[in-house]
C-alpha cells in the first residue's frame, strides 16, 4: 500500500501493533473529548489564500532557541518507543537527525539517554522531564543529559496523577518483561507507585534552574495566566500541550489555546504546540497563529511502527512536502 498521507500510517499502526501497544498510544482520558478535539478544532480553521505571490522559490527552515531545523515539525516527547519498533528511541532520535529536526526524549524511554546520544551523535535533541517525589533522581537525570549533549530540558507540568485512560485499565497496562524504563531502572521501580511529585508548585522551576545551564521550555501550558507565570519565572521556551488529551479531559483543543498563550507572552518566550497535527496545512495554521513549531506525538509512532527509522522519516518527509505545498498554494 502506498503511504500517501499521516491516516495511512495510523491505520497500518493499528491494524500491525498488539492490541495493548495500540490502545496504550491511542488513548485518551475519559470520553477522549480533548483528544478529538485536538484534530477536529484544525479543521474548523480557514485559509485567506493570497494570489500571485511568487512563490517559486520558499525557504521552509526556522530555528528553535537559535538552532536551525529543516522545517518547523520536531518529535515530541512519548514513552516507551520499542512497543512500536524493536530500536525504539534510537530509532527515533536517527530519524530526527536524518530530517535535520528537534527529537525531545521522553523520561519515560525504553533506551538510555546515554543510548539516544550515540544513536543519532550531532543531532539536535532536547530532554523531558518530570519531577519526581525522589528529587535526587531527578537532578541525576538533569546531570545526564547534560552530560550526553541534549540541548534542552523540557519540563511537563500537566501530569501530577495519571490522567484515566480506560482503555489502558481495561487491559491492565504494563510493559512487557524484556522492556524496561530505562532511565529510571537504577532510581526506582516505575509501576509500583506512582513516581510522580503532585506537590510540585513554579518554586520548583528556580531549583531546576539552580541544577542546570540548560534552557528550559515548560510544556503543557494552556492558558495566559500560565503562561505569563512561565514567563515570570524565566523559562525560555512554552509548549502549548494537552498531553495529547492523555490528562484532564474537556479542556480546550491545543490549537484554539494557543491564540491566547502567544498573545500573552508578547514575544518574550518562544511558544510552540502539540496535539492533533496531521497535515502540513496543520503545521501552517498553527504558524499564522503563533507558534514557532509545532511537535507531533502519535504520528512519529505510527511511522515507527511501519518501518521503524525509515517509516519515521517516511511521517516527518510528508508532512514537510504538505507544508511546503501549503504555504505556495496560501500565497
Amino acid at each position: 500500500m502506498a503511504m500517501v498521507c499521516l491516516s495511512d500510517f495510523e491505520a497500518y499502526a493499528k491494524k500491525y501493533l498488539p492490541k495493548i501497544a495500540w490502545d496504550y498510544f491511542a488513548a485518551g482520558a475519559d470520553d477522549c473529548t480533548t483528544r478529538d478535539e485536538n484534530i477536529l478544532a484544525y479543521k474548523r480553521i480557514r485559509f485567506r489564500p493570497r494570489m500571485l505571490r511568487d512563490v517559486s522559490v520558499m525557504d521552509i527552515r526556522t530555528k528553535i532557541l537559535g538552532s536551525e531545523i529543516s522545517f518547523p515539525v520536531g518529535i515530541a516527547p512519548t514513552g516507551f518507543h520499542q512497543l512500536a519498533w524493536p530500536d525504539g528511541e534510537k530509532s527515533t532520535a536517527r530519524a530526527a537527525r536524518a530530517m535535520n529536526t528537534c527529537y525531545i526524549a521522553s523520561t519515560y524511554s525504553t533506551c538510555t539517554l546515554e543510548e539516544i546520544s550515540a544513536a543519532a551523535p550531532g543531532g539536535l535533541r532536547w530532554f523531558q522531564l518530570y519531577i519526581h517525589r525522589n528529587r535526587a533522581a531527578s537532578q541525576q537525570l538533569v546531570r545526564r543529559a547534560e552530560a550526553s549533549g541534549f540541548q534542552g530540558l523540557v519540563l511537563t507540568v500537566d501530569l501530577p496523577y495519571a490522567g484515566k485512560r480506560r482503555d489502558d485499565v481495561r487491559n491492565g497496562f504494563r510493559l512487557p518483561p524484556h522492556m524496561k524504563v530505562k532511565n529510571l531502572e537504577r532510581a526506582f521501580e516505575v509501576c509500583k507507585m506512582s513516581p510522580l511529585d503532585p506537590s510540585v508548585t513554579w518554586n520548583d522551576i528556580y531549583w531546576l534552574r539552580s541544577l542546570t545551564c540548560l534552557p528550559i521550555i515548560i510544556k503543557g501550558i494552556l492558558t495566559r495566566e500560565d503562561a505569563e507565570l512561565a514567563v515570570g519565572h524565566g523559562v525560555q521556551g512554552i509548549i502549548v500541550s494537552n498531553h495529547g488529551g492523555r490528562q484532564l479531559d474537556e479542556g480546550p483543543a491545543t490549537i484554539d489555546a494557543l491564540v491566547e498563550v502567544v498573545e500573552a507572552v508578547r514575544g518574550r518566550v518562544e511558544v510552540y504546540v502539540d496535539g492533533g497535527i496531521r497535515k502540513g496545512s496543520d503545521v501552517l495554521k498553527a504558524l499564522a497563529l503563533g507558534a514557532k513549531c509545532v511537535f507531533i506525538g502519535r504520528p512519529a509512532l505510527w511511522g515507527l511502527a511501519y518501518k521503524g527509522e525509515e517509516g519515521l522519516q517516511d511521517v516527518l518527509r510528508i508532512l514537510q512536502d504538505e507544508f511546503r505545498l501549503s504555504m505556495a498554494l496560501a500565497g
